[in-house]
C-alpha cells in the first residue's frame, strides 16, 4: 500500500498524540490509502470536489455573513433596548468575540473528530441563537444572542480551508480557495445591504435580520448535512483501518490516529491549546496572524466607516447608504482573477521543485494586494466627503476589497501549504488574533472619526497598511528560514 503523504507528518502526529507505542503494532498492517484508492478525497472526481466545496463556501458565509447583516438596526435596537449608538456596536463587536473563542474549540475538535463533527452541530446551534437574537427584549439578550451566534458560526470559517486542504491538491487548490474566500470574505459586503432592505421594508422590522439569518443557516445547514462527506484523512483511514477488521477478522489492522489520548488533560493541554501555541511559538504563524489581522480588522472597520459617510454625511437613505458595501464585494470578486493566475505560476514553481510544495511561491498576490491597500485607504480618506463626487470613495472600497482578498487568500493557502494535518490550527490561530482586532476596530470608529474628522482618522489606517506594507515582501525573501524554526510543518516533522 501506498503512504498518505505526508507519511513522515502523520508518524510524529501519531507519535506525539498517542499512548500507545508504535512497537506494538506491525508496521505491514498499518492503513494508508492504496494508489488511486477512492475514499481517498484526492481522488474524487473535479465535479464532486466542486459540490463539495460549494457546500463549504455556503456554510463560511453563514458564519461571516451574520457578523454584519445587523448593523443596519444599529439605532432601532438601541433605541429599542435604551442603550447608546457606541454600545449599539456591540451586536457587531460580540460576535467577533465569538470568533475569538469559537476557533480554539472548532478547529482541534476537526482534527480529531473530522471536519463533519465540528462544523455541522456548531452551525446548526448558530441558527438557534439567531432566533434568540430575534426574539429578544432586552439589551442583556440582544448581546448575550449574539456573542453565540458568533462563537458557533466560527466553526465553518475556521475549518473550511483546512477541508479545502483536505480534498484539493497543491496545483488546484489556489483556484479552489479563491472561490471560496468570494463566500468568506464576501458575507461582511453582503450582511448591510440585505439588513438594510429589510429594515427599511414597512412590513418587517429588525428583527427580521435574526430570523432570515437563521433561515439561511438551517437551509445550508440541511444541505450539508445529507450532502456534505467527511473529508479529513486522518478519520477517513481510521473508519478504513475499522472496516478492513471487520471485513476480513484480521484485528492487526490499524491506524495510529484510532490510539489518541483523548482524556481531559490531554485535550486542554495538547488539541485545545494547539492553536494558542502555534500562535505564540510558530514565528510564520504570527507573523502571517499579525498581518492578516490587521486588514480583517479593517474590513469589518468599514462597517462603521461607510454609515457615518453615506448616511450621517452624505445623507443617502438607508439602503442606498449601503450599496458602497457592493463595491468592496466587487473588489473581492475582482481580485479572484489575480489569485487563480497565480495558481498556474505556483504550479511551475512547485514542478521546478520536483512537486514539493513552495509556500512563498503564493505571496507574490499578496504583495499586489498589499499596493491596492495601501492606496485604496488613502484613497478613501480624502474624498470621502462631499465636495468630492460619491463614485471616488467607491472605487477607493473597490480597491480595499481586491487588496485584503488577495492578502487574505494567500495567507490562507500559505498556511495549508506548511502545516498540512494541523492546517485547522494555523488557520484557528489566526481566526483568534484577526478576531481580536476585528472586534476592537469598530469600536474606535466613531469616537476617532468625532474627534479627528474621516480624512485623518482613516489616514491613520492608511499609514499603518503603508508600515505593513513591505511585510509580504519580507515573506518571500525570509519565508524559508522562518520555516526551519517551525516543529510543526511537515518537513520537520520527519527530521
Amino acid at each position: 500500500m501506498l503512504n498518505l503523504e505526508p507519511k513522515g507528518a502523520l508518524d510524529r502526529s501519531a507519535a506525539v498524540q498517542s499512548n500507545a507505542a508504535q512497537t506494538t503494532h506491525d508496521p505491514e498492517y498499518q492503513v494508508e490509502w492504496d494508489q488511486n484508492d477512492p475514499q481517498n478525497p484526492q481522488n474524487w472526481s473535479v465535479r464532486y470536489k466542486g459540490w463539495v466545496t460549494f457546500q463549504l463556501g455556503m456554510l463560511a458565509l453563514a458564519g461571516s455573513l451574520g457578523s454584519s447583516i445587523m448593523t443596519p438596526a444599529d439605532s432601532i435596537i438601541a433605541k429599542y433596548v435604551g442603550v447608546s449608538a457606541e454600545v449599539a456596536v456591540l451586536d457587531v463587536t460580540l460576535y467577533l468575540v465569538g470568533f475569538i473563542l469559537g476557533p480554539i474549540i472548532w478547529a482541534p475538535v476537526s482534527e480529531i473528530w473530522g471536519r463533519r463533527v465540528s462544523i455541522l452541530p456548531a452551525v446548526f446551534c448558530q441558527a438557534l441563537f439567531a432566533i434568540g437574537t430575534a426574539r429578544s427584549t432586552n439589551a442583556a439578550s440582544v448581546y448575550c444572542t449574539r456573542f453565540f451566534t458568533g462563537f458557533f458560526g466560527s466553526a465553518p470559517i475556521s475549518n473550511v480551508t483546512a477541508a479545502l486542504g483536505d480534498i484539493w491538491s497543491r496545483e488546484t487548490r489556489g483556484i479552489a480557495v479563491s472561490l471560496y474566500a468570494v463566500a468568506v470574505n464576501g458575507g461582511p459586503s453582503l450582511g448591510p445591504v440585505i439588513g438594510a432592505a429589510l429594515v427599511s421594508n414597512p412590513h418587517l422590522n429588525w428583527r427580521w435580520t435574526g430570523y432570515i439569518l437563521a433561515i439561511w443557516v438551517f437551509v445550508t445547514f440541511l444541505l450539508a448535512f445529507f450532502c456534505l462527506p467527511e473529508v479529513y484523512p486522518l478519520v477517513l483511514l481510521q473508519r478504513k483501518a475499522r472496516r478492513l477488521r471487520k471485513e476480513t477478522g484480521n484485528q492487526q489492522y490499524y491506524h495510529p490516529h484510532e490510539h489518541l489520548k483523548l482524556d481531559l488533560h490531554s485535550i486542554m493541554t495538547k488539541q485545545l491549546s494547539r492553536p494558542l501555541r502555534m500562535l505564540f511559538t510558530e514565528p510564520i504563524v504570527a507573523c502571517i496572524a499579525l498581518y492578516a489581522s490587521f486588514v480583517y480588522g479593517v474590513m469589518y472597520l468599514t462597517l462603521e466607516v461607510f454609515p457615518i459617510v453615506f448616511l450621517d454625511i452624505r445623507g443617502w437613505p438607508p439602503v442606498l447608504s449601503t450599496l458602497p458595501f457592493l463595491a468592496l464585494l466587487i473588489g473581492v470578486i475582482s481580485s479572484v482573477g489575480v489569485n487563480i493566475l497565480n495558481q498556474f505560476r505556483y504550479n511551475k514553481v512547485a514542478k521546478a521543485a520536483n512537486g514539493k510544495a513552495v509556500p512563498e511561491a503564493r505571496l507574490p498576490p499578496m504583495a499586489f494586494g498589499a499596493v491596492f491597500f495601501v492606496a485604496g485607504a488613502f484613497w478613501f480618506a480624502w474624498t470621502a466627503e462631499p465636495p468630492h463626487h460619491w463614485i471616488l470613495p467607491c472605487l477607493a472600497a473597490l480597491f480595499i476589497g481586491v487588496g485584503f482578498n488577495c492578502i487574505f487568500q494567500q495567507c490562507l493557502n500559505y498556511l495549508i501549504d506548511m502545516y498540512g494535518i494541523y492546517a485547522a490550527s494555523a488557520t484557528a490561530a489566526v481566526t483568534f488574533l484577526r478576531s481580536i482586532m476585528a472586534a476592537g476596530l469598530p469600536l474606535a470608529a466613531r469616537p476617532m472619526i468625532r474627534a479627528l474628522g474621516v480624512g485623518p482618522a482613516v489616514s491613520i489606517i492608511g499609514a499603518v497598511s503603508a508600515a505593513l506594507l513591505p511585510m509580504p515582501f519580507l515573506f518571500i525573501q525570509y519565508g524559508p528560514r522562518l520555516r526551519r524554526l517551525s516543529k510543526l510543518t511537515p518537513e520537520n516533522l520527519k527530521s
